[in-house]
């Protein structure tokens, strides 16, 4: 039988790079003890009052078809947020919602590139992102970014890479998986190429919230940049409701309205029970102080544990549930130490070739794991790395 394209395009860019992950299940399914530090998802519970908006939605019989674009009460309280944070007026037609970060991204990117277009995005990035951009059929062009530089993209490098078929600019501050948070000057010199080249800025900002010092900025925020940037984001992560799958993109109107009929021949809207609960999580306080806490001292407590130990460098991030652990001189990849590390120390970790060819010899490691499993996992980790490391004799 025949098959699109497509899937020819996306095989090996989906579970392929959770393969560790993966693998880890099947051991614990198999009654193997195993520490997993592998995904990112909220350790705490989504707070009692938002599921009970959830709940009494349903009850009240907001259970039928949603519009194309999101219901008047999530569609509001996102204009809202962005007008606050943006300081310009922000209408409901300038916001689109979906099931989540993934959905929005996707849905979005096949409004904007096409056989023949170029993407471009940092590398290291997330491990969807290829996936998404081949789903459109365009090609993936990647700007290094580098370890020196705290991994936030330079404009300088930005421009090396652009040619005449690039189209949009992925970014994703703060950034999955190092953890990089670009300030506003930076974005201002990546804004500037992207106008000189006229590209598009797609900006993932679902760890808008979890940054531990200093203070978020969009090129969204930016009034020069705003009719060529489109948000995407979520509460997945903000307000610890993963499993809800409730996202959305800000942007130009005539960007959602363009983009509408897409949307509808896909989802034709979301569910209106969760709409409610999200608009309501907007408007109170999220879970996010409580996630950064926990983050924060988790990653001071594994760099402390890891970095100069048994040749290891481990930083403590800008941002995020995540935490980076060098391991190139053990002399393995990211995939072999990960892969080792699980068999014999029954340790899971995400290697850095999952999220690009720029992070091949790390590790990245999940912050939404108790301070005791951390401390296990990192002396799993020492004991790995210890093995590893070359016998120095007098």
């Amino acid at each position: 039988m025949r098959y699109a394209s497509v899937t020819s395009r996306l095989a090996g860019l989906g579970s392929e790079k959770w393969a560790v992950h993966v693998r880890a299940r099947q051991m614990r399914k198999a009654g193997t003890e195993i520490i997993e530090l592998t995904i990112g998802e909220p350790d705490i519970p989504t707070p009692p009052d938002m599921i009970e908006v959830a709940e009494q939605a349903m009850r009240a019989g907001r259970t039928g078809y949603s519009n194309g674009r999101g219901e008047p009460g999530i569609l509001a309280a996102l204009a809202a947020k962005y007008s606050v944070r943006t300081g310009r007026a922000v209408t409901p037609e300038n916001v689109m919602c979906f099931p989540g970060t993934q959905t929005a991204l996707s849905i979005v990117m096949l409004g904007l590139a096409e056989h023949g277009d170029e993407v471009i995005t940092g590398d290291p990035l997330y491990a969807t992102y290829d996936g998404v951009i081949s789903a459109t059929g365009a090609a993936r062009v990647s700007v290094p970014l580098h370890p020196e530089k705290g991994f936030r993209m330079q404009a300088t490098d930005l421009e090396k890479v652009i040619t005449p078929k690039a189209r949009v600019l992925l970014l994703n501050t703060p950034h999955n998986p190092t953890g990089a948070v670009l300030g506003r000057q930076e974005l201002a010199e990546i804004g500037e190429v992207c106008r000189k080249h006229n590209l598009w800025i797609v900006s993932d900002e679902v760890y808008e919230l979890l940054i531990f010092d200093g203070q978020f900025t969009s090129p969204f925020d930016l009034p020069e940049l705003a009719e060529r940037t489109v948000v995407v984001s979520s509460i997945s992560k903000s307000h610890a409701a993963p499993g809800f799958r409730s996202g959305w993109c800000v942007g130009p109107k005539e960007f959602t309205q363009r983009l509408l009929p897409l949307s509808e021949s896909m989802l034709f809207g979301v569910q209106p029970f969760i709409s409610d609960m999200t608009a309501y999580a907007l408007g109170r306080p999220s879970a996010a102080a409580t996630m950064r806490e926990n983050y924060l001292r988790r990653a001071k407590r594994i760099s402390a544990q890891l970095d100069d130990v048994a040749g290891i460098a481990c930083k403590v991030p800008q941002a995020g549930m995540f935490i980076l652990a060098d391991i190139r001189s053990t002399g393995l990849s990211g995939n072999d130490f990960a892969m080792r590390l699980l068999e014999e120390e029954h340790v899971a970790v995400m290697p850095g070739e999952s999220f690009g060819d720029n992070l091949s010899g790390y590790l990245r490691l999940s912050l939404s794991v108790a301070d005791d499993k951390i401390d296990a996992a990192c002396a799993g980790i020492v004991r790995l790395a210890s093995r590893l490391q070359p016998r120095k004799y007098a």
